[in-house]
This record gives structure tokens, sequence and C-alpha cells, in this order.
């Protein structure tokens, strides 16, 4: 199910928005706002997750995922 929803943006994000469906790297506006909310959320949980991670003491399970997920590179395709 989806919803649709209004947002204002400012002409510059319209503009690079466009661009990128213009060059083809983007389906719709719609796919770059849904995907820059998606990574908005997902860099929100990760931050969380770094928190909760932070609180636990050397030495447990989960070091090796933090340590591992620190080197993970950021995606740079939009789609």
């Amino acid at each position: 199910m989806t919803i649709q929803i209004t947002v204002r943006l400012d002409d510059d994000l319209v503009q690079a928005v466009d661009a990128l469906v213009a060059e083809g790297r983007a389906r719709s506006r719609a796919s770059v706002v849904e995907l820059a909310l998606e990574r908005h959320l997902r860099r929100e949980l990760a931050t969380r997750d770094v928190e909760i991670l932070r609180g636990d003491p050397p030495g447990t399970d989960l070091d090796a995922l933090a340590a591992w997920t620190q080197q993970l590179p950021a995606s740079s395709q939009v789609d």
C-alpha cells in the first residue's frame, strides 16, 4: 500500500532531483524521495544501534560486528 503525501522542497533540491531523473539515474521524483527517506531511516537505526553497542562492555559478541559495519562503504547509487 502507498499513501500520497505533499512536501515542499527548495527549488535547488527539485532541480537536482529532476536532473537525476533526466539522466536516467532515477525512475521518478518519488523514487528519489523514497530512497532518501529510506536511507535516512536506516542511518537513524544505525545510530541507535551504535549507541546501544557503545554501552556494551568490551569483548562482547557484537564488537566484531560493530567494527565490520564501520568499514562498509556508503552506497552512491540512486534508484
